[in-house]
């Protein structure tokens, strides 16, 4: 019997898009902060613009390669501003704060449709609830989660950030059981990649995934269409979620 529901986050509970302007905007963000701290880069914020995309590729790339999550400090200075040699240590006090900027406020970032009565539903169906997340930041996911006022449904808040293991390492769910003294066949998740979420689910061996579409992140899955990755449902609305747990639970 299923008795836990985990969510992505990123292109899950919310989506998020980059508007025209948005990216010039954002460097200037950053590069006004580095300032702050005394880090002055010679660089405008087009060049930044344009540099911040390709280089946080390159880490994405390699994290996925190796499915560890770098410290925010070695983020930064080795990847995403990798050419102005600032180095680790003078990065360490602002890195997080760099991190947290980048994943709250880089992107349009809206909220998923019924997302909080979704959360009230399965939890008063007596479903516990949580959250497994690659992301940079370690402090992003618990903002976004009050921001939603549903941080009091979690009963597990798992990030790459926190944990140094990114999906679809099973290693990083393996946690998640731990925490809620579960087993895999007592598990679902929600998530909205195939690359990341279908095969993490699968490489966990959990009771059941749910994928919700998001066209946003469909680039992440190229090639891994015919691959043979499925999700036992496919979604639109979080609001699905209540009447397929019941299905499941009623058929066991």
């Amino acid at each position: 019997m299923i008795k836990a529901v985990l969510f992505d986050l990123g292109g899950t509970l919310h989506t998020n898009s980059l508007p025209t302007g948005r990216d010039i905007w954002f460097a200037e963000r950053i590069l006004r902060r580095l300032s702050d701290y005394g880090i002055e880069l010679p660089a405008t914020p087009e060049e930044l613009a344009l540099s911040l995309p390709v280089n946080s590729e390159i880490y994405k790339h390699e994290s996925e390669q190796t499915l560890r999550e770098l410290p925010s400090a070695q983020i930064w200075n080795d990847y995403y501003l990798r050419e102005y040699q600032i180095g680790r240590e003078r990065l360490e006090p602002i890195a997080e704060e760099l991190s947290f900027l980048y994943d709250y406020e880089r992107p349009c970032v809206m909220r998923r449709p019924h997302l909080k009565e979704t959360m009230e539903e399965l939890q008063a169906m007596g479903l516990r609830l949580g959250v497994i997340s690659n992301i940079i930041s370690r402090s992003v996911v618990p903002h976004f989660l009050a921001e939603y006022d549903i941080d009091r449904y979690m009963d597990c808040v798992i990030t790459s950030a926190a944990t140094g293991i990114r999906k679809p390492s099973a290693d990083i769910f393996r946690l998640a059981e731990k925490q809620l003294g579960l087993k895999p066949e007592e598990l679902a998740y929600v998530g909205d990649t195939i690359s990341r979420d279908v095969i993490g689910t699968r490489n966990a061996g959990w009771k059941l995934m749910i994928q919700i579409s998001f066209s946003g992140t469909a680039h992440r899955d190229a090639g891994l269409e015919n691959a043979g990755y499925r999700p036992d449902y496919l979604i639109h609305d979080l609001a699905e979620i209540p009447a397929i747990i019941q299905k499941e639970t009623s058929a066991q």
